[in-house]
C-alpha cells in the first residue's frame, strides 16, 4: 500500500459516513439546531466539505470546486464566497439551508477532487510546506491528517445529531 493509497481510503471512508448522515432526512431535520444554538447536521456536513476543499485547493494549487463546479450558487448562502463555516455563530450556523441530495453532491464533488489530487501522491511529497503562518510551517502531511482528523470529528458529530432526531 502507498501513502496515497492509505490516504485515499481515508477520504473514501467519509462518503459513507457523510451519505448515512444525510440519508433519509427532510431539510427541515438536517437544519434543526440542537437545543437551538448547536450546529445542525447541514452546517456540520457542509462545514467539512468546504474546509477539505479549501485546504486541498490551497495545498494542490487549485481552484476550489466550491466555486470552479458552482456549489457557491447552488448553495445561495449569504456568506462571502470563500467561508468555510470556521468560528460562526449560531445565528450564521441556521443560515446554512440544504436538502440531503445538495449536502451529499457537494461532499462526492469534493471528495472526488481529493481523490483526484492524491492519485500521484509520494512519500517525499508529504514533506512539502503548504502553509507558512504556523510555527512551525505546516507540511502537506500534516494538513492532509488535520483535515481528515476534523472531517471525522464533525461526520461523528453530524451522526449523533441524527440519533439526537431519533432517526
Amino acid at each position: 500500500m502507498t501513502v496515497a493509497d492509505l490516504l485515499k481510503d481515508a477520504f473514501e471512508r467519509m462518503r459513507e459516513l457523510g451519505h448515512d448522515a444525510v440519508e433519509g432526512l427532510s431539510t427541515e431535520q438536517l437544519t434543526t439546531q440542537p437545543e437551538g444554538k448547536g450546529n445542525s447536521i447541514a452546517w456540520l456536513v457542509w462545514h467539512l466539505a468546504r474546509v477539505q476543499d479549501d485546504h486541498l485547493a490551497d495545498a494542490g494549487g487549485y481552484e476550489q470546486v466550491w466555486t470552479a463546479q458552482g456549489w457557491e450558487q447552488r448553495f445561495g448562502l449569504p456568506f462571502d464566497k470563500g467561508e468555510t463555516g470556521y468560528g460562526q455563530s449560531s445565528a450564521e450556523v441556521a443560515q446554512v439551508k440544504a436538502d440531503a441530495a445538495l449536502l451529499a453532491g457537494y461532499l462526492d464533488a469534493v471528495l472526488d477532487r481529493t481523490l483526484d489530487y492524491l492519485e500521484g501522491l509520494t512519500d517525499a511529497d508529504l514533506d512539502r510546506v503548504v502553509d507558512e503562518q504556523w510555527d512551525p510551517p505546516v507540511t502537506l502531511g500534516v494538513r492532509l491528517v488535520s483535515v481528515i482528523g476534523d472531517d471525522m470529528q464533525h461526520l461523528g458529530q453530524a451522526a449523533y445529531v441524527k440519533g439526537l432526531l431519533g432517526t
